[in-house]
Formats: structure tokens, C-alpha cells, sequence
């Protein structure tokens, strides 16, 4: 259990994907302009990132491994997270067509976020075991969007400020993360597996 919770912490805070790793820096920077299409996205990553998690572990764990087929986990894991994207786009198009239109073409980038492939890849070579590897990809997938919704936030108070023209539009968005960054970079040291 107490590995669990530092799985959780960790890689909400101490090793967040978007902010300490980089990782899916287009969608983050791309859907945080809005806090709907960032709730929107947050939750689509969540969803996806944890079942491609799941998926991707039990595939590796019991089809390529004794299969002795590991050097095709990267086209294999890619095969899953689009299945996965695919069927939460449909989701999303039947339950709610204005979050669909409002996440525009940053929905099908799930399926190219290296977020995801991140998640997947590292709970394979961490060695999780299978319940270590679900929290692993919802703790992921709660930091980013955790740091999405947190961007999202500060971006539409930013609408309302007087930003210098220089620094309008991708600038300010770019020195805003880079400030979040470091805010999390507080957390480095606190905790590690």
C-alpha cells in the first residue's frame, strides 16, 4: 500500500509528465487556452491513459513476452492507445458534440501524445505489477491533468491582463509553464520509488 501512495504522489506532483518530464507539450499547450476543452481533454487523457496502461501491460505481460515478441511493444502499444482514442472520439461524439468540436483536432493527438506511449512504455519497464501500473497510469494521467487545468486557469486570467505586446500570445503561454514548471520543481527530492 505504501508503495501505491508514493506511486500516486510522485507522479502527480514530484515527477509530473507535462512538467518535469515534458511530455505532451502540444496538447498542453494547444487545449489550455479554455477550462471546458481543458476539463474535456482532462478527462479523455485519464480515461485513455489508464486503460492503454492496463492494455499495454497485459499485452506485453502476456502475449510478447512469452511470445518472446518484446521488440514489437512500440508498434503494439501505438495500435492500442489509437483503438483506445478512436472509441473515446466516438464516445465523445454521441454524448457531447460541443466538447467534440471544442477539442477539435486535439483529440485524434491523444493517439500521438508521447504522454500516453510514455505511460505505457515505463510502466513495462519499471516492472509494475499489474495494480502498480493502473495507479501508475492514473496517477499520470490525474498530473497532467492536474497541470493542464492549472494552465488552463491561468491562461484565461491572462485574457483579462495587460501583457505587454511583445510577450502576447504563445510568448506569455511559454514563460507561464516555464513558471509552473519550476513551481513543481519544489516537489523534487520529497519523495522516490
Amino acid at each position: 500500500m505504501e508503495k501505491l501512495l508514493s506511486i500516486i504522489f510522485i507522479y502527480i506532483l514530484v515527477d509530473n509528465f507535462v512538467l518535469q518530464r515534458f511530455f505532451g507539450i502540444c496538447p498542453f499547450v494547444g487545449v489550455s487556452r479554455k477550462m471546458e476543452t481543458a476539463v474535456g481533454m482532462s478527462m479523455a487523457v485519464v480515461f485513455v491513459m489508464t486503460l492503454a496502461t492496463l492494455a499495454t501491460w497485459l499485452v506485453y505481460t502476456y502475449v510478447l513476452t512469452p511470445l518472446e515478441l518484446q521488440y514489437l511493444q512500440i508498434v503494439a502499444f501505438i495500435l492500442i492507445i489509437a483503438s483506445l482514442v478512436q472509441l473515446v472520439e466516438t464516445v465523445l461524439r454521441k454524448i457531447s458534440p460541443t466538447l467534440y468540436q471544442g477539442l477539435g483536432i486535439f483529440l485524434p493527438l491523444i493517439t500521438t501524445n508521447c504522454a500516453v506511449l510514455a505511460v505505457a512504455l515505463l510502466a513495462v519497464q519499471e516492472e509494475f505489477t499489474l495494480v502498480e501500473a493502473v495507479v501508475f497510469g492514473i496517477a499520470a494521467a490525474i498530473g497532467f491533468s492536474l497541470a493542464l487545468l492549472i494552465m488552463a486557469g491561468i491562461r484565461e486570467r491572462l485574457e483579462f491582463a495587460k501583457i505587454p505586446r511583445p510577450l502576447q500570445g504563445t510568448a506569455i503561454t511559454l514563460i507561464t509553464a516555464g513558471i509552473l514548471s519550476l513551481a513543481f520543481m519544489g516537489f523534487k527530492g520529497m519523495l522516490s520509488l
